[in-house]
């Protein structure tokens, strides 16, 4: 099987350095970086892989040169079936009057709070401030 991109594979990690993991697929030995070793940050990459280990890798490109690019964190994301989910946009739907009997706020409501909020306290500050003779910088007070 030639190799192209999209193509999911399992390989063998031969060798393990700090910026990723070089790993043999169908004879010929390709990279992972390490971003694309796991879904989360991976500092060490050791401490997710060791050498000898099989794993499944998509291929994300081959250059001219025959430099082979891939991943094991695109590799495990299941694929999108070609058919769209069902969402029922009727479920769990509340009118704003039912939000408020419930004590429940919608957004305008919320955001209307904290800028009140905010300005009140940047108002606070502000006096706290002017009443200890500190108004901010002076100019040539330097």
């Amino acid at each position: 099987m030639t190799l192209k991109a999209g193509t999911i594979l399992e390989g063998t990690v031969i060798n393990i350095t700090n910026f990723g993991a070089f790993v043999d697929v169908e004879g010929k030995t390709g990279l992972v970086h390490i971003s694309e070793v796991a879904d989360t940050f991976v500092k060490d990459i050791k401490d997710y892989l060791k050498e000898q280990d099989k794993v499944k890798v998509k291929v994300l490109a081959v250059d001219d040169g025959g430099k082979i690019s891939l991943s094991i964190k695109q590799a495990s994301i299941p694929q999108k079936s070609s058919k769209p989910i069902d969402i029922d946009w009727t479920k769990n739907t509340k009118t704003k009057q039912q939000q408020q009997q419930q004590g429940g706020a919608d957004f305008e409501d919320r955001l209307s709070k904290f800028l009140k909020d905010s300005e009140e306290r940047f108002q606070d500050l502000k006096r706290h401030q002017e009443a200890k003779g500190h108004g901010g910088y002076r100019k040539g007070s330097y």
